[in-house]
């Protein structure tokens, strides 16, 4: 089959899918001209401004669409950048869509997104998929199980990047998540003891222990606590999962108000700040508390210390120098995150 055999989709003429025969006797030109001008090889074959335009013109008119399987198979690549994200319902994994599909098209790569809901087995399928369209590289976002599909890349002879949660068997991109914790910890800490004269330990809210970025947070919050002397009960670490209704419960079977909370995301965010609502105002008022991730609004809460804002500009600037390289490796890439503070 030869390029001039390229189907697409759209009203046509009859009733039949409109194809590159029908643009091409439209314009009064071959079906080859047209097949170029389709899949952006025009330049190469002389073919005018005036005519690409014209042909580009008609095709819009007539609904026409590249039929992107049987194209694939007849280019050495597809130009296709595959992301697997395991949530849109934060502000963070909403940037990374919007970033990465950005970065995608500057590169020269059609970006194609799925969101697999935490689900192993659901971004094993996302990602079989991805790969049945020949997907030149897949970005792996915070999956439960980032090897699986590692593996399931190298066998396809696949580039695989992992971005937020690391693997084993390819290239990471993360947030220092201890490091980021460690300072804002260091922060809380600080202010509360200048309130009351005196050191308290705090309370680590959200996440799961078995997730490699809470035990990276956790392994900061309590090193800011060892650096002022303080060893942290291991019931102030309420590691219930990251849902605003699990903060929520934690927070509301402790039996007492705690003083200091070390919120682990802006979803936990949101049941502990239903949970502050609930209580009474004076005690309200005497809580203070800080947040691994940023949302510009519960930033400007009253009694919010500060927030950790992972830099996902420069993630996303990362993973597409890394997929630039063209090699291969395991290694994890660390990317500061920005402490945004706010005094109460």
């Amino acid at each position: 089959m030869n390029s001039g055999d390229e189907a697409g989709s759209g009203p046509a003429i009859s009733g039949k899918r409109t194809t590159i025969y029908d643009i091409a006797q439209t314009v009064g030109t071959s079906a080859s001209a047209v097949s170029a001008v389709l899949n952006g090889t025009w330049r190469k074959r002389r073919i005018s401004q005036k005519l690409a335009d014209r042909i580009s013109a008609v095709a819009v008119e007539k609904g026409y669409s590249i039929n992107l399987q049987a194209s694939v198979l007849r280019r050495e690549r597809s130009n296709i950048i595959g992301m697997i994200v395991p949530k849109y319902d934060n502000r963070y994994f909403g940037a990374i869509a919007e970033q990465f599909e950005e970065g995608a098209r500057k590169a020269g790569y059609f970006p194609v997104i799925t969101c697999t809901q935490r689900d192993p087995n659901l971004e094993l399928e996302a990602a079989r998929m991805l790969l049945s369209y020949q997907v030149e590289c897949l970005i792996v976002t915070g999956a439960t199980d980032p090897d699986r599909i590692s593996d399931l890349c190298h066998a396809a002879g696949v580039k695989v990047v992992n971005l937020d949660l690391p693997g084993s068997k390819a290239h990471s991109v993360i947030s220092d998540n201890h490091q980021g914790a460690l300072e804002l910890t260091r922060v809380l800490l600080s202010v509360r003891s200048a309130q009351t004269g005196r050191d308290e330990c705090l309370y680590f809210v959200g996440g799961r222990t078995n997730d490699h970025n809470t035990s990276e947070r956790v392994r900061g919050f309590l090193q800011a606590h060892s650096e002022r002397g303080m060893t942290v009960p291991a019931a102030n670490v309420l590691a219930c999962g990251y849902a605003a209704q699990k903060a929520y419960d934690s927070l509301s079977a402790l039996g007492h108000v705690p003083k200091g909370i070390f919120v682990n995301s802006t979803i936990s965010l949101e049941g502990a700040v239903r949970w502050l609502t609930d209580l009474p105002a004076q005690d309200r008022q005497d809580i203070l508390y800080c947040c691994f991730d940023w949302d510009p609004f519960a930033a400007l809460m009253p009694n919010c210390v500060g927030m950790a804002q992972q830099d996902v500009p420069a993630l996303l600037e990362r993973v597409f120098a890394w997929v630039a390289t063209g090699k291969t490796s395991t290694t994890v890439e660390l990317v500061p995150c920005r402490l945004r503070l706010q005094q109460p």
